[in-house]
């Protein structure tokens, strides 16, 4: 996979950018007094989920980005990566307007656009490799479970 290191590169950065916005958060007084849904998962889940979505989302981004490369497609090579670029940065923009800014509603409008951008990399992904399409869905899934649980911190906090 010629695309990998871009991708894994890319996933990477955003990575760290939402870990430094997050370190200590979960911590902090305004974290731990916030109303939290039941159905909000241990805290010791979320860095496992999103490592293994990341790792999905790298390794299925450049087997789209080949595929599409290989199938002569380069424009739609170009707009996935795009696309992939847009959805990284609103991922990475969550952590910031979470836990830095405080904003549960403009975390949960944006953990909104990340659910539709992410649904927008499996669509792309289809015409060119089904598995990588498939390999991206949880991806969705758990951005679309993030803006539900945002949501519900966002409500119960107002």
């Amino acid at each position: 996979m010629r695309s990998i290191v871009k991708t894994s590169g890319a996933v990477a950065i955003t990575a760290v950018v939402g870990s430094i916005a997050a370190q200590d958060a979960r911590n902090s007084y305004w974290y731990r007094r916030l109303s939290k849904p039941p159905f909000q998962p241990p805290a010791r889940l979320f860095p496992i989920v999103w490592t293994a979505l990341y790792a999905d989302v790298a390794i299925s981004s450049a087997a789209t980005i080949d595929a599409l490369n290989d199938d002569i497609r380069h424009i739609d090579a170009a707009a996935f990566e795009k696309a992939l670029a847009v959805n990284l940065i609103l991922n990475g923009a969550w952590t910031w307007v979470f836990f830095k800014a405080h904003r549960t509603g403009a975390a949960t409008l944006l953990a909104a656009a990340l659910t539709a951008s992410s649904a927008d990399l499996v669509r792309r992904a289809a015409p060119a490799s089904i598995t990588a399409s498939a390999a991206l869905m949880p991806y969705a899934g758990w951005c679309g479970f993030a803006t539900m649980l945002s949501g519900a911190i966002w409500r119960r906090n107002r």
